[in-house]
């Protein structure tokens, strides 16, 4: 199957993401100078722009207040070439993600404002709008922004259909739990890991991936900022080192970049450790730019590819 004839619906986040750099060392508790950019992500936007820059078909269905970023999300869904379900809610706020990054770009902190996603997204899922959604899409993306009750009735209105999630943080991940088992793929970090099954971020890669297993999951891919990569599939485990970037500018959005490119390469019929790869070219493109989803041509991916290294058999 090629990239133009997958349809991935995408459920979730999109909001307006607000970035603060400092420009020197951080100091608690003190004015720190720095820069602060502005534009328009949420894990499961800025998964699919990477898909459909790679050549798919792509919808979303997210909810938005009627306020100017509200109008922002709506212009960047549109520019992205992605087909917008989403609702408006002309009374709320857009929910938005606000991150404190060092002079490295590494996260020192962040805020998340998204109460409208915890009103209204339990209840999109029930109307038809959503349903005619699922049914056509050839598979479907979700993050773990969409409460408990929504990601219930998703997996039960996706159930022939490939279901794939971002865990988006630490706190929000253990809602994924009643789901686990429905899902054909989740992208998540060692934090988000050790949240999701009650262990250790510094587990061995071992341990972690029997919890995860005991949790219901099939297949998961779990990273570990610039540490080593571990995915498994089944009883089969691999690992990776990502490859070093040549600068990091920022690294909002690199998760993302792995999550979209690596769903589009697995629906495509690339082998599962192989698709890996080619999210983690993605996501160092990702890394080298100001932008959360950059541009790039396919000469600049395959030379990214090139640089990523075989994935090592662990079991």
């Amino acid at each position: 199957m090629t990239p133009g004839d997958i349809h991935l619906l995408g459920i979730g986040g999109a909001h307006v993401d607000r970035r603060g750099q400092v420009s020197g060392t951080f100091v608690p508790g003190a004015s720190n100078p720095g820069t602060m950019r502005e534009e328009v992500g949420g894990g499961v936007f800025n998964a699919l722009r990477n898909v459909v820059r790679r050549g798919a078909r792509a919808s979303l269905l997210s909810v938005r207040g009627g306020d100017g970023a509200g109008e922002a999300v709506a212009r960047a869904i549109a520019e992205a070439g992605i087909e917008d379900l989403s609702s408006v809610f002309l009374d709320r706020s857009t929910p938005s993600y606000t991150a404190l990054l060092d002079r490295e770009g590494e996260l020192l902190a962040g805020l998340a404002d998204m109460a409208l996603y915890e009103m209204a997204f339990p209840r999109q899922l029930t109307r038809s709008k959503a349903r005619d959604a699922i049914g056509r899409a050839g598979a479907i993306l979700c993050d773990a922004n969409l409460p408990e009750p929504a990601l219930a009735k998703l997996a039960d209105a996706a159930a022939d259909k490939p279901l794939f999630a971002i865990a988006i943080s630490p706190a929000k991940v253990v809602r994924l739990r009643p789901v686990l088992p429905a899902l054909t793929c989740l992208f998540l970090n060692r934090r988000e890991a050790a949240s999701l099954t009650d262990g250790r971020a510094d587990a061995r890669a071992e341990t972690m991936v029997a919890e995860l297993r005991k949790a219901g999951l099939e297949r998961a891919v779990v990273t570990a900022g610039a540490g080593a990569i571990v995915a498994f599939e089944g009883e089969r485990i691999h690992a990776i080192d990502p490859p070093e970037p040549e600068r990091i500018v920022d690294v909002t959005g690199a998760g993302d970049a792995l999550a979209g490119t690596a769903i589009l390469a697995m629906l495509s019929g690339v082998p599962f450790p192989e698709a890996v790869r080619h999210g983690l070219a993605a996501a160092k493109l990702c890394i080298e730019s100001a932008q959360s989803v950059p541009d790039h041509s396919e000469p600049a991916f395959s030379d990214a590819l090139a640089l990523v290294p075989e994935m090592q058999a662990m079991a």
